[in-house]
């Protein structure tokens, strides 16, 4: 009877946990809903008559799905902002603090690892077994008893708390072992992936996603071997700025990134090179954008002719003015006083069209672009791009097309990420996710749109892409090097 008593408990408790999951979970749901029906400047331009239906029935099977499967939250809150296929509109999980990790929510699985056992580890082997370190911190391998399966447990791994286990290896075949990990970015829960020993079983891969090297006594020693260890199951983020002159007549820059200044930095240090050279290489593969004003100064290097610049429009809502006053209120305004004025004459303007869209003032609308200088060389610029382009990489790309010196190389379209910009965050009511949201729309619409659609390259490269570039030139670049300079011989 008493037994029976406790298992009523237990259930009870259970179901009062889940039942409480799934009301936080349903608040975070209506609060997308009706924040994307708001504030969303594309909302009206995607949910018309035709689609209204469809996007209905999402969010009735999503909140079933909600109630019936509490843990399923971020899945289902993912799942409906990606309906609008926009990826300025996304549902991110806010991290705890490394001391909430291990909550009761999740409740991830913990082994904790003795001094006597870590000092056993350091013994190296050919399995793994044993101690391993990444940029990420270390954890320990430990073999599961007399079988051939292993287990790794964060030792002092970012995001996880010490003795929590991290990932499972077993069925070692044909090279590899079958692997169970259990990362953040999925409450911890498990996702089955591979993983095999490489370099004389000194690096430990775990395929398409990071490496982990065996530890030795020299922490500069690990660490320059996992930044130069090239992935055989890479997952593509690596890629380095680079700046060279590959020829006589042609100089090369890879800028990965417009988030910051140093792409910049190096078009001016290299600039005597660059304006004395016939042929400039931009390649801004799996750039995925930043700020415009990151790339005027390459704009102004490619400039050939004057051109109109379509500007973008605010999305004049109650909130989106709330989120402005607040911003000054809280003084994250950037800028100084320069950014408060920009910011005070913008929500002057937006009061004015509460539930339309304005043109900031300071900005102006449509624009023509007219340059003083016009440089001799380069005389001819090929720009290398891939689907890892969005944003403002994009926008780089459309001020690119406007000269006449520019050619775009690759194997594809770009991401098709413009149309809806000027992204900020607000967190749900249970402070579990943040939704990034856009507050702008291009005034190319409707008729130049570009999101999920891209921007095509004018020559096609025949050659595979590399799926991890590192600070390697590969054929893509030779390929527009050779193209080039072919093209000055004729």
């Amino acid at each position: 009877m008493r037994t029976l008593f406790l298992l009523c408990l237990l259930n009870l408790g259970c179901t009062t946990f889940q039942t409480a999951q799934s009301t936080d979970c349903l608040k975070d749901f209506n609060y997308l809903i009706h924040k994307i029906k708001a504030d969303y400047p594309g909302y009206h331009e995607k949910v018309t008559p035709e689609t209204s239906h469809e996007l209905q029935l999402l969010a009735e099977g999503l909140r079933t799905k909600i109630i019936q499967y509490p843990d399923s939250c971020g899945k289902c809150l993912r799942r409906y902002a990606a309906w609008f296929k926009d990826n300025h509109l996304q549902v991110g999980r806010i991290w705890p603090a490394d001391d909430a990790v291990g909550s009761k929510k999740n409740d991830p699985k913990l082994l904790e690892i003795n001094e006597v056992k870590l000092k056993e580890l350091q013994v190296i082997n050919s399995t793994p077994e044993g101690l391993w370190h990444s940029l990420r911190g270390d954890i320990a391998i430990i073999k599961d008893g007399n079988s051939e399966s292993y287990t790794g447990v964060s030792i002092s791994y970012n995001q996880y708390k010490k003795n929590q286990i991290g990932f499972t290896l077993s069925d070692f075949k044909d090279g590899e072992y079958d692997m169970v990990s259990f990362p953040g970015y999925n409450d911890y829960y498990p996702v089955k992936g591979k993983a095999s020993l490489k370099l004389n079983d000194r690096i430990l891969e775990l395929h398409d996603d990071t490496r982990l090297v065996r530890k030795t006594n020299s922490s500069t020693y690990d660490d320059a071997l996992w930044l130069s260890y090239i992935p055989a199951f890479p997952n593509g983020s690596n890629t380095y700025y680079v700046s060279l002159l590959i020829s006589d007549s042609t100089f090369y820059i890879r800028i990965p990134s417009f988030a910051d200044d140093r792409g910049e930095r190096i078009v001016r240090k290299y600039w005597s090179e660059i304006t004395s050279t016939p042929n400039l290489i931009i390649d801004i593969r799996n750039n995925s954008g930043g700020q415009d004003e990151y790339y005027q100064l390459l704009a102004d290097l490619l400039y050939t002719n004057p051109y109109a610049s379509k500007g973008v429009e605010w999305y004049a809502t109650e909130n989106n003015i709330k989120m402005y006053e607040d911003a000054i209120k809280n003084g994250q305004i950037k800028n100084g006083e320069e950014g408060i004025r920009w910011t005070n004459s913008l929500l002057d303007e937006m009061k004015k069209n509460i539930g339309g869209f304005v043109i900031h003032p300071m900005m102006g609308a449509d624009d023509t672009v007219k340059n003083d200088t016009i440089y001799a060389y380069p005389k001819r610029i090929g720009i290398i791009i891939n689907e890892g382009n969005a944003s403002s990489a994009e926008q780089f790309l459309l001020t690119a097309k406007e000269s006449s010196k520019v050619i775009l190389f690759g194997n594809c379209n770009t991401a098709g990420v413009l149309d809806y910009s000027n992204a900020i965050s607000e967190n749900f009511p249970s402070n579990k996710y943040k939704l990034n949201f856009p507050m702008t729309r291009s005034r190319r619409l409707p008729e130049n749109p570009i999101d999920n659609i891209g921007i095509p390259p004018d020559i096609y490269i025949p050659y595979p892409a590399s799926k991890q570039l590192f600070d390697r030139l590969d054929q893509w670049v030779y390929f527009v090097k050779n193209y080039m300079e072919i093209m000055d011989k004729k």
